[in-house]
């Protein structure tokens, strides 16, 4: 292999983690401009060393050389990742090559039987469920789908679930719920489908459903958002005991470009929607919206599927375990309190102890 090559790679790189170091002393680097600098540096590297990876082929020095910048781009992207803001994380969560819920259930689960249908209208591709087994524990799995080429987007209506898929997964969930098994549900949706059809076959009656019957479900439920949680779409597979998510989702009420054009009639505002909204994983364990945020590998999940999965598998199992054993009364009612106290920020005072003190 040519070691101009390398080399040139080489001083890329290091010309990045001086510009790295640069801006983090003067506190520049959390400017998104600056963040997507790095981002685009990080991008001429890789590009550069899947070249030389071709052109090395049984070197082993050269493998060797690889291998440490490698290692040396993963560290830039941790560094990189410290100062991303909330649009920038909405960017990584929206990523075509982010894994989506049939990445996990192939890496995290075995034995998955897929359910279809809603017994009412039709099968909806945008939802997938079915009966699996976690670490030997049978549970159910439900997510969201995307398609990664325009065949499976269109296949599965761009992640965007009709109301069917919503019944369907309420009937998978009844079905776990007899046989006493645990719910994992996956969510990555920009929200419901908005179309005429969905709006006629009750799309807003079949969220409604689901908000109150996954309420009332007696068998543990763990959400997991991995990628966008949008709106009703999201929330309606996600009444859950514990709500999980990775550090690069996002989970709103609405999109920041939606909230731009609200507010500002601007959609290009969109990095300032992101930061006022509070969307990121972060901001939402702070306000007590979510459990936990579970870790990706360097540079977002899209990097390494496997990696990510891992690091999914881990917060799983430590939750699961954690509800294992509660009753299924003890579970309704600790559901109920957990979404009835969100978003209480202020508690009035009663009028006798105002006046004592």
């Amino acid at each position: 292999m040519a070691a101009p090559g390398l080399a040139l790679v080489q001083d890329l790189l290091d010309q990045s983690i001086q510009q790295l170091r640069d801006e983090a002393g003067n506190g520049t680097l959390a400017k998104m401009e600056s963040a997507s600098k790095a981002q685009q540096e990080l991008e001429k590297i890789e590009k550069q060393i899947g070249h030389l990876e071709v052109l090395a082929r049984d070197n082993a020095e050269a493998k060797r050389q690889l291998s440490v910048l490698h290692e040396q781009v993963n560290a830039l992207r941790a560094q990189v990742s410290v100062h991303l803001d909330a649009w920038k994380r909405t960017e990584l969560a929206r990523h075509p090559q982010r894994p989506y819920t049939l990445d996990y259930i192939e890496r995290v689960f075995t034995d998955f039987s897929e359910i279809h249908g809603d017994r009412r209208f039709a099968d909806d591709p945008a939802i997938v469920c079915g009966m699996a087994k976690f670490h030997d524990q049978p549970v159910l799995v439900v997510g969201t789908q995307k398609g990664r080429d325009t065949k499976q987007k269109v296949h599965r209506n761009f992640g965007m679930p009709n109301p069917e898929g919503y019944r369907k997964s309420i009937r998978a969930m009844r079905i776990a719920e007899k046989f006493g098994r645990p719910i994992i549900t996956l969510v990555d949706v920009p929200g419901a489908y908005p179309g005429l059809g969905a709006e006629e076959r009750g799309q807003a009656e079949a969220i409604a459903y689901n908000l109150r019957e996954m309420a009332r479900l007696k068998v543990p439920i763990i959400t997991l958002i991995t990628g966008e949680g949008g709106s009703g779409g999201a929330l309606a597979i996600a009444v859950a005991d514990r709500v999980l998510m990775q550090e690069n989702a996002i989970y709103s009420v609405i999109s920041p470009e939606g909230c731009a054009s609200i507010m500002w009639r601007d959609a290009t505002k969109r990095d300032l929607a992101a930061e006022a909204m509070k969307i990121t994983a972060k901001d939402l364990s702070k306000l007590g919206i979510i459990d936990d945020v579970i870790p990706e590998p360097a540079g977002g999940a899209h990097n390494d599927h496997e990696g990510a999965a891992k690091l999914l598998d881990t917060s799983l199992a430590k939750y699961l375990a954690e509800l294992k054993g509660r009753s299924g009364e003890e579970l309704v009612r600790s559901r109920y309190e957990k979404f009835r106290t969100m978003a209480r920020f202020f508690n009035e005072v009663p009028a006798a102890a105002a006046v004592q003190a």
